[in-house]
């Protein structure tokens, strides 16, 4: 880690030394060691090591800027001959790029490291671990883990360095055709005894599943929606209901909240926790994010995710990179475990949701389909599984007048993206307990 903290800022010496009068340089290190291995009927089918490191430029010159992304090697000689002229082809667009009225930069020097201990286990004794708890079982999945590693450099005299470990593990077993179970286990050190609860707990509902379907007519339902399917619905909202651009042209879906025209049950919170994720805890401008942002309390609308764009033109504070959450967390409720099933009563188990979408951005009203392990209960047992049914609900009525109890625990559902890298945005979630909850068809 140390190495490679110092290869960027000597790469980046060597960057800065050569600008002209007048010019400033950003650069973000984003970099990445990470196993992946996929697994199909429970077998090791892929497995590779990437070991990756980008460097994205920004050369401003007043009220002008160009960026772009170089791949780099390491090696300090190799990658100062092929980054100088990248700084000259950026010279040449800022020459012929007109004023941007809302750049802004951090020009206060707010140094900052986060060297966080790597308490992986080896890759491939963990995979070891998955196929022999897993033995008999028809698994599909998707493991990732490794170190993320992101660093800021500017010409003005800051240096920022971040480095966490962490891992993913995404996974279906199968029963038959259609009839699965999806799971995900994600954090900074891999506990197999929690693994193989996860595992005896599929085990239990893989028998469930072998049950024949019950179908149920379309209608108003109590509903126990589980983190994974409260995630589906909250990465839905929080694309674009917590920035300060969308809030300013009135174009977040949660807008009827900030305006004050609806309000949730006093037990939703929902903050944007810096501390407890893995994203850096600096901007790819250099501001320092806060550790915590509260966008919801206690029902009401508590703040926004302020980028620094957002934050010229609105004259508002910068506290995060984009204006999407990387760290969204809700707070947990009281509602046990083991009571769960007993506080359901009658009504549906929904542990996953498939690919949501807006029926009515205006009011919040969010439309999709139940999959993966959806359950009939009555009387506070499990009787039958349920085939796929669409359900259309407003947020407002979900996380309002209709919720009824938030569970006590919570999952940390880190997301399994690797389109160009790692991502590094994850949620911690409960689940949630709803009355009167819309099934359309």
């Amino acid at each position: 880690m140390r190495n490679l903290q110092e290869f960027f800022l000597r790469l980046f010496d060597r960057l800065a030394n050569s600008l002209r009068s007048g010019e400033c340089l950003l650069a973000n290190f984003l970099g990445e060691h990470s196993d992946f291995v996929r697994l199909n009927a429970n077998k090791v089918r892929q497995a590779g090591e990437v070991r990756q490191f980008e460097l994205e430029l920004n050369l401003i010159s007043g009220h002008r800027s160009a960026r772009a992304m170089a791949n780099v090697t390491g090696m300090i000689e190799t990658d100062t001959r092929y980054c100088l002229p990248v700084i000259d082809l950026l010279r040449d667009q800022v020459d012929s790029t007109p004023d941007d009225p809302y750049l802004l930069i951090n020009r206060t020097v707010e140094n900052s490291e986060t060297l966080t201990e790597d308490q992986l286990d080896p890759a491939t004794q963990i995979i070891a671990g998955i196929i022999s708890t897993s033995k008999s079982l028809d698994l599909v999945g998707f493991y990732a883990s490794g170190g993320i590693y992101r660093g800021f450099a500017n010409s003005l005299g800051q240096r920022n360095w971040y480095v966490r470990s962490g891992f993913n593990f995404d996974w279906s077993c199968f029963l038959e055709s259609n009839k699965a179970i999806k799971s995900r286990y994600a954090g900074f050190r891999w506990d197999h005894a929690e693994f193989e609860r996860k595992t005896a707990r599929i085990r239990d509902t893989l028998e469930l599943l072998a049950q024949p379907e019950k179908s149920i007519s379309p209608g108003s339902y109590r509903v126990y929606l589980a983190p994974a399917a409260v995630q589906e619905m909250m990465s839905m909202v929080a694309w674009r209901s917590f920035g300060a651009k969308s809030h300013m042209t009135r174009q977040s879906p949660l807008l009827k909240l900030a305006q004050g025209l609806e309000r949730l049950n006093p037990v939703v919170c929902v903050d944007e926790n810096n501390q407890n994720g893995l994203a850096p805890d600096f901007t790819r401008t250099g501001f320092i994010k806060p550790s915590r942002i509260e966008l919801i309390s206690q029902g009401r609308p508590a703040g926004m995710l302020v980028n620094s764009r957002s934050a010229k033109e609105y004259g508002l504070t910068v506290n995060a990179d984009a204006e999407y959450p990387d760290s969204l967390e809700m707070s947990p409720g009281t509602l046990a475990d083991q009571d769960l099933l007993g506080s359901l009563d009658t009504g549906l188990y929904i542990n996953n949701l498939w690919y949501t979408n807006y029926s009515d951005p205006n009011e919040c009203r969010i439309t999709g389909m139940t999959r993966y392990a959806c359950f009939w209960v009555e009387n506070g047992r499990i009787r039958a599984p349920v085939s796929p049914m669409r359900f259309d609900e407003s947020l407002y009525r979900m996380l309002g007048p209709n919720l009824l109890a938030v569970s006590r625990d919570r999952e940390w559902i880190l997301s399994s993206d690797t389109y160009l890298r790692r991502s590094v945005s994850s949620m911690r979630l409960p689940g949630l307990l709803v009355d009167d909850f819309n099934l359309t068809l």
